[in-house]
């Protein structure tokens, strides 16, 4: 991953409709913030992943982090998918690809011999002073979200 942020260094500054309003970088300072790159709502990994980081919200929320899903989807199909499977984390809306493109994770793929762009399925955990901790530049979903909650355990002690 060498277009988007590098640990250690200053998140992007962001500002998006989510399913909590309109938001932006500076709404989470003074928390950890998770935030999720996936490729659409409804599909198979999408749901798991959205379900597992649901699974230990209370969790993330104790340990004094916010998790952020974002997606090109509009706001209207990301509402539907969180109703439609009980989901209680955040999910932006970056219909015009800002935050993705600033995040490095809207990328050239490939499949079956044809190229297309893509979201990437990758994960940021932002301190609370808006730098970037660590970076999962290539996600498997299953485990995932416990991995992510681990990662901020072991740094709030």
């Amino acid at each position: 991953m060498t277009n988007g942020p590098q640990e250690g260094r200053k998140a992007p500054a962001f500002s998006m409709e989510t399913t909590a309003g309109k938001r932006r970088l500076a709404d989470y300072s003074g928390k950890y913030l998770v935030l999720y790159f996936y490729p659409k709502d409804d599909t198979p990994g999408c749901t798991q992943e959205a379900l597992e980081f649901t699974a230990h919200a209370k969790a993330f929320e104790k340990a004094g982090a916010v998790v952020l899903g974002v997606s090109r989807d509009s706001l209207s199909r990301h509402e539907k998918f969180a109703a439609k499977h009980n989901l209680t984390v955040q999910l932006g809306s970056d219909e015009d690809g800002k935050v993705s493109e600033a995040y490095g994770t809207w990328e050239e793929k490939s499949m079956y011999g044809r190229t297309y762009m893509g979201m990437a399925r990758r994960t940021f955990l932002i301190g609370p002073d808006g730098k970037i901790i660590r970076v999962w530049p290539k996600v498997r979903v299953k485990g995932h979200a416990e991995e992510v909650l681990e990662n901020i355990n072991s740094l709030t002690g």
